[in-house]
């Protein structure tokens, strides 16, 4: 089994660095005042983007996180999102991969449940290959 490369979160208004693997903006709506050039970008995944009611909802509270976290999680339970995860999976197995977001605060922000997601995802299948 192949295991997940790095994978990381990063601002839309960064410039590429060393490291970043493959770029995919997560966000559903492109970031203000950033050209596609500058945004130096692999893939745009809008699919696994919050829906317009969750993120109105949360606003990026960082008290509404844990509540945010989890309705994300269940939305992400779609089908079109799961397959969208599949891909961001793929991406990450051949090599690393920086999910961008335009949110102010990233430790906060849905590209780091996506990372969360990921990284339990893997856990679990290294916990089935070892038991094996």
């Amino acid at each position: 089994m192949s295991h997940l490369h790095k994978i990381r979160v990063g601002h839309a208004y960064d410039g590429r660095v060393w490291g970043d693997g493959a770029r995919v903006l997560v966000d559903r709506l492109w970031p203000r005042g950033l050209s596609k050039a500058r945004a130096d970008l692999d893939e745009w995944c809008k699919t696994v983007a919050p829906s317009v009611e969750l993120r109105t909802w949360y606003g990026h509270d960082p008290e509404l996180f844990e509540q945010f976290r989890e309705r994300y999680r269940t939305e992400l339970d779609e089908p079109e999102r799961i397959e969208a995860l599949r891909h961001l999976q793929a991406l990450a197995k051949r090599r690393n991969l920086t999910l961008l977001t335009a949110a102010t605060r990233l430790e906060t922000s849905h590209a780091i449940v996506l990372v969360d997601l990921a990284a339990q995802t893997e856990q679990t299948l290294r916990n089935i290959e070892a038991a094996l």
